[in-house]
């Protein structure tokens, strides 16, 4: 399963990479964690050469992240970045109707079945999350909004005291 995984994360790579937010830094050829700090520096060097400024920043980490993801949501995101209705349809099955349990040495858990989440340790969760939350991006020019899969830093550039912008968090 893990080879047909690999086989759908380089395709959706394909499609997606051109239309992925460009403060998103996972899983992206010739990115990395190092690219979104210093990207995160500069946005606020730059800022505060000028008089009257400060920042406002604000971590992120979402919590068990790929384990909120809802599959008819992200089936609407992957449309809306062209992915084809048959691998949305694949993606949604995938994600749908999974059976979990838990072994602990000799013991075994009931079987629950989950539909929301990808599996953990699955080739695509990752990119599936930086999918999910793709649109989640500040139409504001003085709040920048970086990305590293299920970390965010909100970066507020605050001019003459007016933080509305980053407070309402648009």
């Amino acid at each position: 399963m893990k080879s047909f995984e690999r086989l759908v994360l380089s395709y959706l790579k394909n499609i997606t990479g051109p239309l992925l937010d460009p403060l998103q830094f996972a899983y992206r050829a010739n990115r990395s964690v190092d690219d979104a700090v210093n990207m995160g520096l500069h946005f606020i060097l730059q800022h505060l050469d000028k008089s009257g400024t400060y920042v406002r920043l604000l971590f992120v980490d979402f919590s068990s992240a790929f384990n909120t993801i809802i599959p008819t949501l992200l089936q609407i995101e992957l449309t809306q970045l062209s992915v084809p209705s048959s691998i949305c349809q694949w993606i949604t099955s995938f994600l749908t109707d999974r059976h979990q349990l838990v072994k602990l040495v000799k013991f075994t858990s009931y079987s629950r079945t989950t539909s929301t989440g990808a599996p953990q340790g699955c080739v695509l969760s990752p990119l599936l999350f930086s999918l999910y939350t793709n649109d989640c991006t500040s139409t504001d020019p003085s709040v920048k909004l970086l990305k590293f899969t299920d970390d965010t830093t909100v970066i507020g550039l605050i001019q003459d005291g007016d933080e509305s912008a980053y407070r309402q968090g648009d």
